[in-house]
């Protein structure tokens, strides 16, 4: 059955995590690029030992956010300051609930004056264009679905360059010195004759640049690069691969939009679509409570700490000077034990009945809100977020939220592999049983490229 509302779809069943714990998506899409163009193994190895390409086209939302009060519209959503923020800039975009917990998060640049892309997974982009369009401000919105929604052409291609041989391939394809950029500043290229915007970026922690520009050139731009990395050894990322990367770079992608809950949010439930990513995305994993509310996270909790800025009025921020100074769960990277994973795999070959949940290579998320228990010592310290294997550090690791108290590096933990009772229904669920894996706390980045890498150039 359709609804035409989130809140609609919400009423008929009662419970946000039943309709999302029962729904029917299965992990976040990376449509169109193939899956592999090589081997997985090979084309996580580019990035950390020559250099990758990826496409970035077609899994992501475009929201451009232009006019008079584009800027204000921004900031008044954001938890970053806006103070510095200047054309031919981009920043992480950060967005709360009225209690502090993250919406979703997105890459802002800043394209010309009043003129804005909101670039990410769609609830940041929906949480601005419902202000935009039911708030005060002299500005408009146009959407640029991923690929998976519409069906035809985007208004912009986007790749990225990353890699130790990234400058050799970009001086090459460019003919000319690469100009020294800043971290998160952008200057306009030419490829194949094409002008080509260039974010400075480090995606895995290596040298790197994020490039976009108009759709109708985007072949021949991709081909240029492709052909000038050869005697470097590009690689082409698949869309198997090019997920995983975020293992070592320390980003969580997916987490819980905390739009479920609370009166002043109903209004914008009722204005989301029930076909919406809210409304559809699957929540999975050993982590289940009845309330929604325990998977929300605070900015804290995932990492965005340092870019809590109070210099401004914005959605959540008394909610959050209330929690600033008060103790927050840690963002981790767990290293799962290789013999715990190995007896995953080895109970497919049993006669007995008794699997344990697939762990998919080289990325085991089987919903689009993946959320496992890590507990210690009896106790639930923690929800496990993101995980795969990484072929440059060899092992499966994952992303985590841990207490505190219990997130040193070197603690010991374990995940709950698998969902209760056998599994839901979710067609992604085989029937299965329950499997504890040791892990051991990280640091996130775990890559040493990318925690060295994502240090801003003064």
């Amino acid at each position: 059955m359709s609804h035409r509302s989130l809140e609609q779809a919400l009423q008929s069943v009662g419970s946000p995590v039943e309709l999302l714990r029962n729904s029917q998506i299965g992990p976040y899409a990376f449509p169109v690029v193939p899956s592999e163009f090589t081997n997985w193994r090979d084309e996580q190895r580019s990035w950390r030992e020559t250099c990758a390409l990826f496409d970035q086209s077609h899994h992501m939302t475009d929201l451009y956010v232009e006019g008079p009060d584009a800027l204000q519209l921004l900031s008044d959503l954001a938890i970053n300051s806006f103070k510095n923020f200047r054309v031919g800039q981009a920043k992480q975009f950060v967005a709360c609930n009225y209690d502090g917990h993250v919406i979703g998060d997105a890459i802002l640049f800043y394209l010309s004056e009043n003129r804005f892309n909101l670039v990410g997974r769609p609830p940041a982009a929906n949480w601005v264009h419902y202000h935009c369009e039911t708030g005060n401000y002299e500005a408009t919105v146009e959407r640029d679905e991923r690929s998976a929604v519409n069906r035809g052409r985007r208004k912009v291609f986007r790749y990225q360059v990353q890699g130790p041989n990234a400058l050799k391939v970009m001086e090459k394809v460019t003919g000319k010195p690469v100009p020294d950029i800043r971290f998160f500043n952008m200057d306009v290229f030419s490829i194949a004759g094409h002008d080509v915007h260039a974010l400075r970026h480090g995606m895995v922690g290596q040298p790197g640049w994020e490039l976009f520009g108009d759709w109708q050139h985007g072949e021949a731009v991709r081909d240029a690069i492709y052909e000038a990395g050869r005697e470097f050894g590009i690689r082409l990322v698949g869309s198997r691969t090019y997920p995983t990367s975020t293992l070592e770079s320390g980003w969580i992608p997916s987490p819980v939009p905390a739009v479920y809950t609370g009166e002043k949010m109903r209004a914008y439930r009722e204005w989301l679509p029930g076909s919406s990513y809210e409304a559809m995305a699957s929540l999975g994993g050993s982590f289940c409570s009845d309330d929604i509310a325990d998977y929300y996270v605070t900015p804290y909790d995932i990492g965005y700490g340092s870019i809590v800025k109070f210099d401004h009025d914005f959605v959540g921020r008394e909610a959050l000077e209330q929690i600033a100074d008060r103790p927050h769960r840690r963002k981790v990277t767990l290293v799962w034990n290789g013999d715990d994973v190995g007896r995953v795999f080895d109970s497919m070959f049993k006669g007995d009945g008794r699997a344990s949940k697939y762990i998919d290579l080289p990325l085991a998320n089987y919903a689009t809100l993946p959320c496992d228990k890590v507990i210690r010592d009896g106790r639930i310290v923690g929800v496990s977020t993101y995980t795969g294997y990484s072929y440059n550090e060899r092992a499966m690791l994952s992303l985590a939220m841990i207490d505190a108290d219990d997130a040193a590096d070197g603690t010991e933990v374990t995940v709950v592999w698998g969902e209760e009772n056998g599994g839901t229904n979710k067609p992604t669920v085989e029937r299965h049983e329950q499997a504890e894996i040791r892990a051991i706390v990280g640091p996130a980045p775990y890559a040493e490229p990318a925690r060295v890498g994502y240090r801003p150039k003064k």
